[in-house]
């Protein structure tokens, strides 16, 4: 009996033992996480040649060292929401950044909206086009939350409403729309983020490391740390 008493005394010790060596690695990973600021050291994109294509819409200088590229779903509400601070990244840091869009349509009427924006891609109005589409859809996008009774939006009354305010080619605009004609390269880009394990948006690779910490502050300091390899 006192031999079993003494194995349990053992036993508990080594288990507390263990306990306080896990509890002290925690808490060294958690500071070293804090002091270094290293919350985006993100895998490298397993097939990084997939991240820009020839054809994928691009604002900032062609040759900027910092690659930020975004897969996007021009109905997802976070998408809109995070838009302005994509576009701030590539002004602020004078000419060291691009920003790459690429499609992940993931919502009813994504696909129409990806076709009238390369429809306005042609006509030189695609950043114009995203910021009016991010700006109606409560207009035309999903709707969220309990349903309210009311009928589904007319996509083509209301995306030709807003190519007749941008300037653009309505007749186009409505005939890229109706016929998908950007199909194969919407499909693409989905292909693509599903490889490099794109599963929601906004997702967002700067030079091929996935933002993991998703805020301002989060990019901001990924981009920083590209910028100064």
């Amino acid at each position: 009996m006192k031999n079993e008493v003494k194995l349990l005394i053992v036993i508990g010790a080594v288990v507390i033992g263990v306990a306080i060596l896990g509890m002290n690695y925690y808490r060294s990973s958690v500071q070293n996480v804090r002091v270094t600021g290293n919350t985006n050291t993100g895998a490298p994109a397993l097939n990084p040649e997939v991240l820009i294509r020839p054809d994928s819409p691009t604002l900032g200088p062609a040759n900027a060292p910092v690659a930020i590229v975004e897969f996007v779903d021009p109905e997802c509400e976070s998408c809109a929401t995070f838009s302005p601070v994509l576009k701030k990244m590539v002004t602020q840091y004078d000419g060291k950044t691009k920003l790459v869009i690429r499609y992940m349509p993931l919502h009813p009427n994504s696909v129409s909206a990806a076709n009238m924006l390369e429809a306005a891609a042609e006509q030189g109005k695609f950043w114009e086009t995203q910021a009016l589409l991010f700006e109606k859809q409560p207009e035309w996008g999903e709707r969220h939350g309990p349903p309210t009774g009311e009928p589904p939006p007319n996509i083509p009354v209301l995306f030709e409403k807003y190519a007749k305010q941008l300037g653009l080619d309505v007749e186009k605009v409505n005939a890229a729309i109706k016929e998908n004609k950007y199909q194969a390269k919407i499909d693409r880009d989905k292909r693509d983020g599903q490889s490099l394990g794109v599963r929601q948006t906004p997702t967002i690779f700067v030079n091929g490391r996935k933002l993991l910490n998703f805020s301002e502050a989060g990019l901001k300091s990924l981009v920083e740390s590209e910028i100064g390899k």
